[in-house]
């Protein structure tokens, strides 16, 4: 009888200490902290980094001249066209000149760079009417434009230079004939074609690509003249 109340008190106590440590490791397993495939930080740079792009590709219009977000560049071929008047009016076709102008019948120069296609339809019809026509209703569209961007300033060649391939500016620079003697190299600009600037500085970027930026339809690039 004494054995078997020994013997039932051991394995009590066996029982007692497995549970006991069930417990404790179960306590144990639960104040851990969890892991992730990635830290919150590098999710949120990441994420930010996404939207940036997103948003830099959708608000960078690229020669859609019948969309609202694109301004008119010098080189651009604009055609407008009349309707509602008394007798058919011919349209007009013409190219944006450096002056950033095109020259109208009767109201002659009117500015077209930098307008949007429905600025540049309210500017013409209000100087059309009530001066010329009593009715007039006026259209503009951008014909199928050459890819062009620009380079102008301190190069040895500027004007407008035809988008062939992907380019960057000191290879556009390079198109345009290179910086001449007077070039600004630490404060060139890159103007895209939405108004978005980018100071560039020549000597970084021939030495590291990523200080290169990418050159689009459109854009424009511009050399100051040095200080000294």
């Amino acid at each position: 009888m004494k054995l078997f109340r020994k013997l039932l008190r051991t394995g009590l106590t066996v029982v007692c200490s497995a549970l006991l440590a069930g417990f404790v490791f179960s306590g144990c397993a639960t104040s851990e902290e969890p892991t992730f495939t990635s830290t919150p930080a590098i999710e949120a740079a990441a994420t930010a980094a996404t939207s940036t792009t997103a948003a830099t590709s959708t608000n960078i219009a690229i020669f859609d001249g019948d969309s609202e977000t694109y301004r008119f560049q010098v080189g651009d071929l604009v055609r407008v066209t009349f309707s509602d008047t008394p007798e058919p009016l011919l349209a007009h076709e013409e190219r944006i000149k450096e002056d950033g102008n095109i020259t109208l019948p009767l109201i002659g120069a009117v500015k077209a760079l930098g307008k949007r296609t429905g600025e540049l339809q309210k500017e013409i019809r209000d100087r059309y009417v009530p001066k010329y026509y009593v009715r007039l209703t006026v259209t503009v569209s951008s014909l199928p434009p050459d890819l062009y961007y620009y380079v102008t300033g301190e190069v040895r060649a500027p004007g407008p230079k035809s988008y062939l391939s992907t380019t960057t500016v000191t290879k556009a620079i390079s198109a345009a004939g290179g910086l001449n003697e007077f070039a600004r190299k630490s404060k060139i600009q890159l103007t895209r074609a939405n108004g978005t600037k980018v100071n560039i500085n020549w000597n970084k970027a021939v030495e590291n690509s990523s200080a290169d930026p990418r050159v689009f339809p459109g854009d424009s690039i511009f050399v100051p003249k040095s200080l000294w």
